[in-house]
């Protein structure tokens, strides 16, 4: 019998997928296999994101932070990927939480792609609902950049945790962490930037992680300096570091709370500690003490009641080491996963304490700048290299900029399709999103670039315990922006867009969108480039001067952003 061959298996056949293994590899090369670039374009972002060398889980299409995935299940992926392969310019794809549902005739400059990942009614949305309808098969966790296909691997929160600290080296250190010990936890593809973002500055860095692959796996893509499994061995090494002067970054494989336990119990004062366990999902996301990592999974699978209770003890010793340690000096701050809400439900009221990112990082979001990315479709490094050198042309004048891009080139290894990231606002975005078009036009550039960003961004996120804790008029939770974010990019001509519910902290404290923007160097391209990256920069600081921030009130009549009524 003769089974019918389906579009997927032309790239089964090209080695970019391998069925009976499940192993996806990132599709390079200037052959197109869809319609156009158009098209091309989300699934090779797809193929990208679940690459083994970007991927934390692919076999179970498992991206990043805690479940994240990409597609729901692999009869969705292979589904997906035949309606892609299929799809004609002027129709469009739509995904349910990780599963093709329809495809509609739209037009030439509509999205391609349109997703919704995780949402679920308000009344609704919280996890346990949520795994009793992932259980069901009718729903999945898209996480932030993991459903809507737009993750780069760890550089893609690099930037971002590099602005960070330079936020704070800035405010407190006299602009270098030199000197300077940071304690975390978390070595996963979102935690795994932090060793690297802290030495960049100078400092010294001691991160707990339980599972030892992932410590390898970080020093194997050179974010990470040295392993130890000996607290005293690897608390002489940092302190060494730290005194000399020397930047240093040190995976410890052990629990998070046991690290801070024994840090406070030799009476050392950490001057900056901070959290990046998965700890939005606790089932997940986040290890007890005293069980080791492969028998963690194995009480999560039998009992998962004496598992959360483990959780739960955990958690709070780790969140009240770290309040103790701001007692005694230490700057500690949430960086956004959701830790201090999970604690203060377990009962340690004074969570909240500790400070949230927003502290350092909403000057950049009231003036539309954010975590802006780019890769290259076809694989070409030399490419991104290039588009290195135009970003220090461009923007020369921007010495934070020209240092990190500077410093990213020499430190940053690649995974699946090149990549770069960096932080830019309103305007740098259009105009670089603009020069890469025309140089792909020219044929400069090899073949077309996709750019996007993170979720994390100035106007297309709601989220009170991360990046809208604390609005100045009390906004926190109005979602309407993130809604109006997605709606914008779309009209305004995006190759794909997303909308997800969940990312970074968890069901039921987030909404949030993102979009991506396929370059392939047409004239049709340089004007929705124009549009989508002016925008969707541009609703950011039409959300924070709405919310009374002076400074985004002045870069709107800087830019000419129309604000039809002003906060009086």
């Amino acid at each position: 019998m003769t089974v019918a061959r389906r579009p997927i298996d032309s790239l089964i056949d090209e080695g970019f997928y391998n069925r009976e293994q499940r192993i996806v590899k990132a599709i390079t090369g200037q052959e197109m296999h869809a319609a156009d670039w158009q098209i091309e374009g989300p699934l090779r972002m797809l193929f990208h994101v679940l690459d083994q060398n970007v991927a934390k889980d692919p076999k179970n299409l498992i991206v990043y932070g805690g479940t994240g995935k990409a597609a729901r299940n692999w009869d969705a992926f292979e589904a997906i990927v035949d309606s892609l392969l299929t799809l004609r310019r002027d129709e469009t794809l739509l995904v349910q939480s990780g599963k093709p549902v329809a495809v509609f005739q739209t037009f030439e400059h509509s999205p391609r792609v349109l997703l919704s990942n995780s949402m679920l009614v308000p009344k609704w949305a919280n996890w346990d609902y949520f795994r009793e309808m992932e259980a069901k098969g009718l729903t999945m966790y898209g996480q932030m950049t993991a459903g809507s296909w737009s993750y780069i691997g760890t550089q893609g929160i690099l930037q971002g945790t590099y602005e960070e600290f330079g936020a704070i080296a800035e405010s407190q250190y006299g602009g270098n962490l030199k000197h300077r010990l940071i304690l975390s936890a978390g070595l996963g593809e979102m935690g795994g930037a932090q060793p690297l973002a802290i030495k960049m500055h100078g400092g010294v860095a001691l991160i707990a992680e339980v599972n030892e692959e992932q410590i390898d796996r970080k020093i194997s893509q050179g974010y990470l300096d040295v392993k130890s499994e000996d607290l005293d061995g690897a608390l002489s090494l940092a302190l060494t570091a730290k005194d000399r002067g020397e930047a240093l970054s040190i995976g410890v494989r052990t629990n998070a709370a046991d690290l801070c336990s024994f840090l406070l119990s030799q009476g050392i004062t950490p001057d900056i500690v901070t959290d990046q366990t998965a700890a939005h999902d606790l089932l997940s996301g986040y290890i007890p003490a005293g069980v080791e990592y492969q028998r963690a999974q194995e009480l999560r699978d039998s009992d998962r009641t004496s598992y959360l209770k483990l959780v739960s003890e955990t958690l709070k010793s780790h969140v009240l080491s770290i309040l103790e340690f701001q007692k005694r000096g230490s700057i500690a701050f949430d960086y956004g996963n959701n830790i201090r809400k999970q604690a203060l439900d377990l009962g340690v009221t004074d969570a909240f304490k500790i400070q949230g990112q927003m502290v350092f990082m909403r000057p950049l979001f009231e003036e539309g700048r954010g975590p802006f990315r780019w890769t290259s479709l076809v694989g070409s490094e030399s490419d991104i290299r290039r588009l290195d050198q135009e970003i220090l042309e461009i923007f020369s004048e921007n010495t934070k900029l020209s240092r990190w891009i500077k410093q990213a080139s020499s430190a940053v290894h690649f995974q699946g399709l090149p990549a770069r990231v960096c932080w830019l606002g309103y305007g740098e975005r259009a105009n670089f999103g603009i020069r890469i078009n025309e140089l792909v036009r020219k044929g400069v550039l090899s073949g077309p670039v996709w750019v996007g960003r993170d979720h994390l961004d100035s106007g297309s996120v709601a989220s009170p315990y991360r990046e809208t804790e604390g609005m100045l008029d009390g906004s926190d939770a109005i979602g309407d922006w993130p809604v109006l974010n997605a709606l914008s990019n779309a009209v305004a001509g995006a190759s794909w867009v997303a909308f997800h519910h969940g990312g970074g902290v968890g069901i039921g404290y987030s909404i949030h969108a993102g979009f991506g923007l396929v370059l392939d160097g047409t004239d049709s391209m340089q004007e929705r480039a124009k549009r989508v990256l002016t925008v969707d920069p541009g609703l950011g600081i039409a959300r924070h001067a709405d919310a009374g921030y002076t400074r985004a009130a002045a870069a709107a009549s800087r830019h000419g952003i129309r604000i039809p009524m002003k906060r009086d």
